[in-house]
């Protein structure tokens, strides 16, 4: 964790709240406490993974064994999530990620595949931005089961091995040796006090692993379960020299599954717990799935979600609800959230929280030998 000592400031809202300092209203204090939340974010998340609320469209980010669990020989997948654009308008915490994924029969009822993934993201005024490449595999065995997969059991296992960096933008900061008290301003030509050595941490090393089982009943009936570990090697992502300073281990439980109704609707619940360093998660929730024969490849999803985190202070608590929305077409799947604030910080973002886009395509292959059944995740 990256830790300033001394007290820092956002450029862009300097004028403003001296333009104001005479006024203080509520409003103006959440405001306060906002910005400064957001900073501690930007220092102390480096320390953390990105979080995506439709984690179950992410797939190689939530789990190397999700490689390859899909109904095809090709899939690629995208996703995009913006941070409280609401406040942060200029630079809100926008978060990227991409991958493909290639898969290849290797007996009779077994699976191998290939896959490369990347994510970006940035975060805030200082420009906080945290870049990974990961390659990885996976092997899918059948357990049992007819042909295709039919009515069996599957267990894959798969792993990652990737790099990545961390960088800031100093300039974009500034700090208690730069202001003066006498003319309320800020100099920014004064000397900040603070030794950076560099902007950028060195490239490192990442491995992640996981498992998944997953047993299909019926076309619209299935069941998984999963676990992954990120970042064993604990790699050092220090920006000042000091190994100590090591990205912890994070830890993934995740499991759903999807049950009929009737041949029309079924219900997808789902739920994913995540635990790194002192960080503590859980989003849990569902989607109901409507699908009409008479549509042939279409299906509709809507759901509602909560994410439950542990506070900065002590306790646990429900942070944000989730709407979800996605539409299934024959090889395409585009997913829409959004988040609604529910703590405290909904008083300075009126509960406008992060909003995001999925997108998956699978290709089927030209060959029966690529059919396997895999659940709707």
């Amino acid at each position: 964790m990256i830790i300033i000592s001394k007290v820092v400031a956002l450029r862009p809202n300097l004028k403003t709240m001296l333009e104001n300092s005479t006024i203080l209203t509520k409003r103006s204090f959440y405001w306060g406490v906002w910005m400064l939340i957001c900073l501690l974010y930007s220092t102390q998340s480096s320390a953390q993974d990105p979080r995506f609320s439709q984690f179950y469209a992410n797939p190689l980010q939530l789990n190397p064994a999700m490689i390859g669990a899909f109904e095809g020989q090709f899939r690629f997948t995208a996703n995009y999530r913006d941070l409280y654009g609401s406040i942060l308008a200029n630079k809100p915490y926008r978060t990227m990620t991409a991958g493909i994924e290639i898969k290849s029969p290797v007996a009779r009822r077994d699976f191998a595949t290939f896959a490369i993934s990347a994510m970006r993201d940035r975060a805030g005024e200082s420009n906080f931005q945290r870049t990974r490449l990961n390659i990885g595999g996976s092997f899918m065995k059948q357990l049992d089961g007819g042909r295709f997969g039919r009515n069996g059991q599957f267990l894959v296992v798969g792993a990652q091995l990737g790099a990545g960096q961390r960088s800031y933008n100093w300039n974009d900061l500034w700090f208690t040796e730069q202001f003066d008290a006498n003319t309320a301003s800020v100099n920014y030509g004064a000397d900040s006090g603070e030794a950076f050595e560099r902007a950028s941490t060195n490239i490192f090393l990442d491995f992640n692993a996981g498992l998944l089982w997953y047993a299909l009943f019926d076309e619209n009936m299935s069941v998984y379960l999963g676990g992954s570990m990120h970042h064993l090697n604990n790699p050092s992502i220090s920006l000042l020299d000091n190994p100590m300073e090591k990205l912890p281990t994070k830890y993934v439980i995740h499991g759903g599954a999807e049950l009929p109704f009737n041949d029309n609707l079924s219900f997808m619940p789902a739920v994913a717990f995540l635990s790194q360093g002192t960080s503590m998660s859980t989003t849990v929730g569902g989607n109901f799935r409507y699908r009409n024969r008479d549509w042939k490849e279409l299906a509709i999803r809507a759901g509602l979600w909560g994410h439950v985190a542990n506070k900065l202070d002590s306790g646990v608590g429900i942070d944000a609800l989730i709407f979800t929305t996605i539409l299934e077409m024959e090889r395409w799947n585009l997913g829409i959230s959004y988040d609604v604030t529910t703590s405290i910080l909904s008083v300075a973002n009126n509960s406008r929280g992060a909003f995001e886009l999925s997108l998956i395509y699978v290709h089927p292959g030209g060959s029966r030998q690529y059919r396997v059944e895999c659940p709707n995740f």
